[in-house]
């Protein structure tokens, strides 16, 4: 086990340098946004109208990005592929570490929402993939909790940054941080190699088209295009495995919740109790402690004991406590009180993925990674146009009746549906798929 999570060391730094960069900046441009849009005002319905806009514009482009990356990473590899969202994730930090005016803002905004359509989860697909096609089926769950731990890690020094540099030195860091990230991995990082084979399928920067021998078989020329998932060979996958299937469903309803979370939590907060960036900074640096620890020491414990099915269970039903708990907060000590549950939400999708790891051959495991993420994106898009508009509408005087964290409260009902769908979970033999796939990988 030591020295496969040993091997993994560059992919950790990759994702902690990349996580510290997009997520130091997120306690600041809270403010900066309603200082743009709305000056002086801790209510901004437009505020939260367009960051549910962004929100759903990037779960469109992430819907159709990140299978076709995950799938192009089976066969032109995971290093090759990670390098376009590292890169393009420089841009919008470098615009606001120049100037934060409202037309520099305006920019950010736009060049940030093109940009997170390919970034948003596709670094998450292919470092994800990454850790399968380096790590044996039995040590993936350990794998994938470190893996997310890194991030958790990268996000509480990220947060932990924030709360001391002030608003032009958050993203002139972050901008730093991000290059940095990108030239790493492409100087330390090796490349994957899916499969059994020892050898890429085919390398990103050879022409056009190639020709791929295969026993028994004439060679074919494949063009790139035509490695492209369709929706069908998506819905394929899921048909399958049930478990896989399962798995889809629960990763649709958690990521519903957590993006309505993400659209409705820092506004509610703002309107409710007049938060400013130092206390998002500080609530933030609580649920990444929370998640480090339970994704570092309480996962690689718990997942071998009790298997990834019940750990995602246990996860989905205490997060869904953290949402009631946010819902009813009656003083300003009740949303850092609700931080204790979150560490237990942060073993789901670690568990999920390393379900659906195990239920595809190891040449798909770039595409079963970016189907799963495709979904998450789904619901990202769904959940801003639910739940924005709620938010708006129970912090104004119009509401029909007084319950501030109401949408707050819809939300932990989207997390107890993926409770109950994930008893349904049950740890299940190798897939006839899975064993196919194996068998011609070992054949070849």
């Amino acid at each position: 086990m030591e020295e496969c999570i040993g091997g993994l060391r560059h992919l950790y730094m990759t994702v902690f340098l990349s996580g510290f960069a997009s997520l130091m900046v997120i306690p600041a441009i809270t403010d900066i946004t309603m200082l743009a849009l709305c000056p002086g005002q801790d209510e901004c319905s437009l505020a939260i109208y367009l960051s549910g806009f962004q929100q759903a514009i990037i779960g469109l482009g992430t819907v159709v990005m990140t299978p076709l990356i995950g799938n192009l990473s089976d066969v032109y590899g995971r290093k090759s592929l990670l390098t376009v969202p590292l890169a393009l994730s420089i841009i919008p930090l470098v615009i606001l570490a120049y100037s934060r005016e409202t037309n520099f803002f305006y920019a950010y905004f736009a060049l940030r929402t093109v940009t997170a359509m390919v970034c948003e989860g596709s670094i998450n697909c292919l470092t994800l993939a990454y850790v399968a096609d380096t790590v044996p089926e039995r040590e993936r769950v350990p794998a994938f909790g470190i893996l997310a731990g890194f991030l958790s890690a990268s996000f509480v020094c990220g947060t932990l940054a924030a709360r001391f540099l002030s608003t032009a030195s958050t993203f002139q860091v972050a901008a730093f941080a991000s290059m940095l990230a990108t030239i790493y991995m492409r100087v330390f990082l090796k490349e994957s190699l899916p499969g059994r084979d020892g050898t890429l399928r085919q390398p990103i920067l050879k022409g056009g088209s190639d020709a791929i021998e295969e026993d028994g078989y004439s060679p074919e020329t494949i063009e790139v295009f035509k490695k492209v998932p369709s929706a069908g060979d998506l819905i394929c996958l899921l048909r399958s495995s049930k478990t896989l299937s399962q798995a889809a469903i629960v990763s649709f309803f958690q990521s519903l919740a957590e993006g309505g979370l993400q659209a409705s939590l820092m506004y509610f907060l703002k309107a409710r109790f007049h938060f400013n960036k130092n206390q998002f900074a500080d609530l933030m640096l609580i649920v990444g402690i929370s998640g480090t620890v339970s994704q570092l020491l309480f996962m690689p414990m718990l997942a071998p004991v009790i298997g990834e099915e019940k750990l995602l269970s246990i996860g989905l039903l205490v997060g869904s406590f953290n949402m009631f708990l946010n819902s009813i907060s009656w003083a300003v000590w009740v949303p850092y009180a609700a931080t204790l549950f979150s560490a237990f939400g942060f073993l789901v999708q670690p568990s999920i993925r390393s379900i659906a790891s195990k239920q595809v051959g190891p040449n798909e495991q770039g595409k079963a990674q970016g189907c799963i993420s495709g979904i998450s994106s789904f619901a990202n898009i769904v959940s801003p146009l639910i739940f924005s508009p709620l938010t708006a509408l129970f912090l104004s005087e119009e509401a029909p009746f007084y319950f501030p964290g109401f949408s707050i409260m819809c939300i932990g009902l989207a997390m107890i549906i993926a409770f109950v769908q994930s008893t349904m979970i049950r740890a299940s033999p190798i897939s006839s798929h899975k064993i196919s796939s194996i068998i011609s990988v070992d054949s070849t």
